[in-house]
């Protein structure tokens, strides 16, 4: 147990002014300290941690005391309590809350001063997502109270590490990308089954006509009479042009095939289902040049060509966390838009976790007067306390958010208009301190007035359980107690809001996701409620059986309701002991029950490389949403100015791209650390069997979203990945993942890459910088090689403008063109990409 030191003010006031605080009469202003953060050592001792520091400096006109309050911040890691600059200790609080106390080594900090903090982390840095974030103040005097500083800023740094990406290796990697002529590219993407082009073009204008002669596809006829609007900024049906565009149904077509046929003076789109119907648009969609986006044209050309198509996979979905950061509901139309256009259909919203419950329940107000709040407070009995950045107000855009009633209801019936299914995810078992903090607070009101048997109701957490746990996201009260009956009302009340919501929008919902990883060790020991239960139900004989009992009670409440039952893997596995070893296995109990798993844990070197294979064979129902090669969040490779964790992998673009589903050990080439892995690591790992394949439903792409805190930066960590998902989502198998001789693999592997991201340098991205107003796609920094004494450059996404100066300033839109190799003659020679509206991505700096 770490000692928490606390220190007392004296002769302190507060005042009035918001953020000033008052003490030996001076006032002082939280929003006078600028604070930066930077790495001192990252290998400490040779102990594999990283000395940091915060440096505290006051801009204003009065003195920052030197006791009398704590900084706190959120982070992922974790810390040596005590400072080694020997005038602070850090203390964890809950969850990725830390405090920061001052010791008596600590100065008072006069104007213009700066003081600093030195701490210990418990692993080396790797990127700027390992620095603090959202730091704030509080006053002893006033600890209910927190204040933003004036300013964060994180402080540059070259890691020497290994595995360290840099702007060489990066040009050396850019070599091998064949530069295609855009007129020699595929101009549908994802790619079809069967494309062909012919001779000729048809010619798109505002009066182009549309007929749906069986009637059948009235929708799909609106949506695409929009898009046309969308396009020319007008839609004109005075008089219709000579050419024309009909929508005819066709028999004996899959669910989502369609075929195009582009005439020079016709375009057909048969499909025999109006989600045909609506692919066939959306590739008809991709055939227009992203030239014509950019400004509404008189008419736009696109090639007469012959498709005939279908997707690999029927379940091609998109996870979208809210509940650690949250997202507006125009953001989820905006992504909805992006997926439908690249005919991904399910979108898969993780609504509920520790950090926030995002769905309106009017019959369980405080789930987001209560769950959906975050700001400072110690006891969550209001709201939640500040979480991945969100910071000490509640007032914030962050960690604050819910969607309403009405809010949600828009979006399943948009999602729904274009063929998307909205999967919502309600966290249970672990993850879920929203919801019990929320019931929590639903109890202390109505027991204060009373009425004791309705606060119990939908109780999630025993008050008299002294259970100590901690989650590995550093929790110890995020689990809720299924040992009490009152845990089944909540769901059964949650689900019956859910089903009512999605019938009102005419929406599908096949399956809830009730989430169920990560549930720690030891929760529920200590629990009343777990011991009466087990003393009158003899199949439960320790803790781990509460899983099975747990989710076999919340299957048969959504079966009852014709609603199936889905979550992440661990919902479908069953502990028990190989030599003596915890092990799992395929948990027999539910693989008649028709259960879907997400599965995400195939971290390599971790041991668990099988195990999607292993549910697949064991008969359940899995869409592979594997962190080597699926997760959004997860940095695309490894510098100290690329964002996003890394605990699973590096994953760029090319992770997605390689990923073969039926066999993902093939393409496996790096670790968790970006180091070359030994292929021996899948000896003794389960195939997937001709049987298993059957069990593949689809795959799927996952943002979570601790690291994501604005519009921008979900679209930054999402595309382009997304369209590589996209690509193997729809797209047949490609040659290069069946192919057995390795050097013919590679050959077509590289064929087969080079050709991608020219689409996407030349065509897709080109489109995403426009369409739906334009997306914040990461914009790759450009590689660099010293040849004889001059610098060249190279960019992954052919056809992306790569700008650079020799002054010592960052290049913007207005800076030389790069056009060949740049004359080296000393000094800093800086690169960076743009695209087609200047906005540019990380800065490559040669000369250092």
């Amino acid at each position: 147990m770490r000692k928490i030191f606390t220190t007392v003010l004296i002769a302190a006031v507060f005042i009035s002014t918001a953020f000033t605080f008052k003490t030996n009469g001076n006032k002082f202003n939280v929003a006078d300290l600028h604070i930066s953060w930077e790495v001192v050592d990252n290998n400490y001792q040779n102990k594999n941690e990283a000395v940091t520091a915060l440096v505290i400096s006051n801009k204003g006109k009065n003195t920052l005391p030197a006791a009398g309050w704590k900084f706190y911040f959120n982070s992922g890691r974790g810390f040596t309590e005590n400072a080694v600059s020997g005038n602070a200790k850090i203390n964890q609080v809950n969850g990725d809350l830390y405090s920061i106390t001052p010791t008596n080594g600590f100065k008072e900090v006069k104007p213009g001063e700066s003081a600093r903090i030195e701490y210990i982390n418990d692993d080396p840095v790797v990127n700027i997502t390992d620095g603090p974030e959202g730091i704030y103040l509080v006053w002893d005097a006033q600890p209910d109270k927190g204040y933003s500083i004036g300013s964060f800023d994180i402080k540059p740094y070259k890691p020497t590490y290994q595995g360290l990406i840099t702007p060489e290796i990066v040009f050396d990697r850019n070599k091998a990308i064949a530069d295609i002529p855009a007129d020699q590219l595929p101009k549908v993407f994802p790619t079809p089954v069967n494309y062909s082009e012919t001779n000729g073009s048809f010619t798109f204008s505002a009066n182009l006509h549309i007929s749906n002669p069986d009637g059948k596809f009235k929708k799909e006829l609106s949506i695409l009479d929009n898009d046309i609007k969308n396009l020319f900024g007008k839609r004109s049906t005075n008089r219709y042009s000579d050419n024309g565009l009909t929508l005819e149904y066709k028999d004996g077509l899959a669910n989502e095939a369609y075929e195009i046929s582009v005439k020079s003076s016709a375009v057909t789109i048969r499909a025999s289902t109006a989600t045909g119907i609506f692919y066939g648009i959306q590739s008809l969609k991709t055939l227009i040049p992203a030239t014509a986006i950019a400004k509404a044209p008189a008419s736009v050309q696109i090639p007469c060509v012959e498709i005939a198509d279908e997707p690999r996979f029927a379940h091609r979905a998109v996870m979208l966390d809210v509940a650690r950061n949250f997202q507006p509901k125009k953001e989820v139309i905006k992504l909805i838009d992006a997926m439908s256009l690249y005919k991904l259909n399910v979108l898969h919203m993780h609504l509920t976790d520790d950090e926030g419950w995002r769905l309106e329940i009017p019959s369980l107000p405080e789930l987001t007067n209560v769950g959906a709040k975050r700001g400072h407070t110690l006891n969550s009995k209001h709201f939640l306390p500040a979480s991945h950045g969100s910071g000490p107000d509640v007032n914030n855009t962050v960690g604050t958010g819910f969607y309403t009633r009405a809010d949600y209801l828009e979006i399943l019936r948009y999602a729904t208009d274009r063929h998307i299914t909205v999967i919502p995810e309600l966290e249970t078992p672990g993850h879920a301190r929203a919801a019990i903090k929320a019931m929590n607070a639903r109890y202390d009101r109505l027991a204060a007035e009373g009425k004791k048997d309705e606060a119990i109701k939908y109780l999630l957490y025993d008050l008299n359980d002294k259970s100590e746990y901690r989650s590995v996201q550093f929790w110890n009260d995020n689990v809720i107690d299924v040992s009490l009956p009152s845990t089944y009302n909540f769901v059964e009340t949650v689900v019956d809001n859910v089903i009512a919501m999605y019938k009102e929008a005419g929406a599908p919902l096949p399956t809830i996701h009730f989430g169920g990883d990560e549930v720690p060790a030891h929760v529920w020991e200590q629990s009343p409620a777990y011991l009466a239960l087990k003393a009158t139900h003899p199949e439960i004989q320790n803790t781990g059986d509460l899983w099975y009992y747990f989710y076999g009670r919340v299957n048969q409440i959504l079966k009852s309701k014709g609603v199936r039952l889905s979550g992440w893997e661990e919902m479908a596995l069953r502990k028990t002991t190989l030599d003596g070893a915890n092990t799992y296995v395929p948990n027999p109990d539910f693989t008649g029950e028709h259960l879907q798993a997400d599965v995400w844990n195939n971290v390599l070197g971790d041991g668990q490389e099988d195990l999607a294979y292993r549910l697949a064979n064991g008969g359940y129902k899995v869409v592979l949403t594997c962190v080597t090669n699926l997760y959004f969040d997860m940095a695309s490779y490894k510098a100290f100015d690329e964002p996003g964790y890394y605990w699973g992998a590096f994953l760029g673009i090319d992770k997605f791209y390689s990923f073969i589903p039926y066999d993902y050990f093939k393409n496996a080439d790096v670790d968790k650390n970006g180091i070359p892995i030994n292929k021996n690591l899948f000896i003794g790992k389960q195939r997937l069997t001709d049987y298993g394949k059957g069990n593949i439903i689809g795959l799927q792409g996952a943002l979570w979203a601790e690291t994501v805190k604005s519009t921008d930066r979900m679209e930054y960590m999402m595309f382009p990945k997304l369209l590589a998902l996209a690509e193997r989502a729809w797209g047949k198998n490609p040659d290069w993942a069946t192919e057995k001789d390795t050097t013919k693999a590679h050959e077509a592997y590289k064929q087969a890459y080079s050709q991608f991201l020219n689409i996407l340098g030349k065509r897709e991205l080109p489109r995403l910088t426009y369409y739906g107003n334009g997306y914040n796609y990461r914009i790759p920094k450009p590689g660099i090689s010293l040849q004889d004494g001059k610098y060249l450059s190279n960019v992954e996404y052919p056809g992306l403008a790569i700008r650079y100066t020799t002054n010592g300033k960052d290049p913007d839109a207005k800076s030389k063109l790069y056009t060949g190799p740049v004359t080296y003659n000393g000094g800093v020679i800086k690169f960076r990409a743009f695209d087609l509206k200047g906005r540019g991505g990380n800065v490559a700096v040669a000369g250092e």
